[in-house]
């Protein structure tokens, strides 16, 4: 149960750290093409990398589950990202197929552009989770600490 909590917490984490990097990319049309619409794109993009996100990290906790950050390769962490992209890209065209429309024109057009955006964002997250870990204190993994091999631990 305490390692089903953490990878929910971790796919909550991933979810809004996503949303977070699509939310600032949402405001790339409006400052650099100067687009103009109703529907608050920066928003769209969040919401769209909360559940990228979050999806990703179900993918990569069913494929990847007991590797950890320093086994996997970057080439491989995107592909998985890419995956996770292409099946968030088909549940939105699937839900956009109830409405009507054509169903493989919608998915040519958003699956490549969510696949290399998930892929990216999967890349930019092992290389953070890499540094992260590499700037850890040396006790905060369980390993004995300076004062705990020199006996003055509590």
């Amino acid at each position: 149960m305490k390692n089903l909590l953490r990878r929910i917490r971790g796919a909550i984490g991933m979810g809004l750290t996503w949303g977070a990097a699509w939310f600032g990319v949402g405001f790339v049309p409006r400052w650099v093409f100067g687009i103009e619409t109703d529907v608050p794109i920066p928003l769209v993009f969040g919401l769209l990398g909360l559940v990228a996100g979050a999806t990703f990290s179900g993918v990569l906790a069913l494929t990847e589950g007991r590797r950890t950050f320093e086994q996997m390769s970057l080439p491989r962490f995107a592909g998985w990202g890419a995956v996770g992209g292409l099946l968030l890209s088909g549940i939105f065209v699937a839900g956009a197929a109830l409405r009507g429309g054509s169903v493989w024109a919608e998915f040519l057009l958003f699956g490549p552009a969510l696949a290399a955006a998930s892929a990216a964002c999967a890349a930019g997250s092992l290389a953070v989770a890499r540094w992260a870990d590499r700037r850890q204190l040396p006790g905060s993994r369980g390993d004995p600490t300076e004062s705990e091999l020199l006996g003055r631990g509590d």
